[in-house]
């Protein structure tokens, strides 16, 4: 048997005695890279994946292109890395069909979790029932890090697709700072007023940086009432 080999089927029976708690962040990755990586020695390359990264997380979340700068990485190897990131980040976003989120901490955090790993804008639509329950959570738009188009009538017309009462629009701040733009405020005003027409509620407007949230309706910066919208 290869050194490798008996190397591999020690990390193996490492991790189903005592899991990762007690391995560190490149013998995660080691293990990992068993998966696609077969027959060599993955120890190199995990350490020079955490020198360059500094974490198992942010090796997840990296993108291909910086992925391939560091030696060793290939397609497979890319491929590989976003299937677990994204995995991860849809585990997160799992939730049972028969959900109620009546208060603001409520659907923050149900949202914060479908920003993991986003390192691009990105807009999220939350469709909720007359009882507050969560019938859908869609992706309506997906920009470059600075900005993602509200696509005003597309949003409407999958509410009302969705059957929804209320409507709770979320995006994230790549940069990290959860708080709303100009730009954010007026388009909140705009698609209240188309969903309004409808008879849709637009009852808030969510910003989203690394695990914060900021409610616009908590913090005074859109007031669901106004605009000719229906209180929810």
């Amino acid at each position: 048997m290869p050194i490798h080999d008996g190397h591999r089927q020690k990390m193996k029976n490492r991790f189903k005695k005592e899991g990762l708690d007690h391995f560190e962040n490149h013998q995660v990755l080691e293990l990992l890279l068993f998966y696609c990586v077969p027959r060599q020695d993955t120890n190199p390359l995990a350490h020079r994946l955490i020198d360059r990264f500094g974490s198992v997380s942010q090796v997840l979340s990296a993108s291909p292109a910086e992925l391939k700068k560091v030696e060793g990485v290939g397609d497979g190897i890319v491929q590989f890395f976003r299937l677990l990131g994204e995995i991860s980040r849809y585990s997160k976003k799992e939730h049972p069909k028969e959900v109620v989120l009546s208060k603001p901490e409520h659907y923050c955090n149900y949202l914060i979790p479908f920003f993991d790993n986003k390192r691009n804008e990105t807009v999220y639509m939350l469709c909720l029932d007359a009882k507050c329950k969560v019938i859908s959570c869609k992706l309506v738009g997906e920009g470059s890090v600075n900005s993602a188009g509200v696509p005003i009538r597309r949003i409407v017309e999958m509410a009302l697709d969705e059957g929804a009462t209320a409507v709770i629009l979320a995006h994230n701040h790549p940069s990290g700072i959860a708080i709303p733009s100009d730009e954010d405020r007026m388009t909140t005003v705009r698609l209240a007023r188309a969903l309004s027409a409808v008879e849709i509620v637009l009852a808030d407007h969510v910003v989203v940086a690394d695990n914060d949230a900021t409610s616009m309706a908590v913090s005074g910066w859109y007031n669901p009432q106004e605009n000719d919208v229906y209180a929810y």
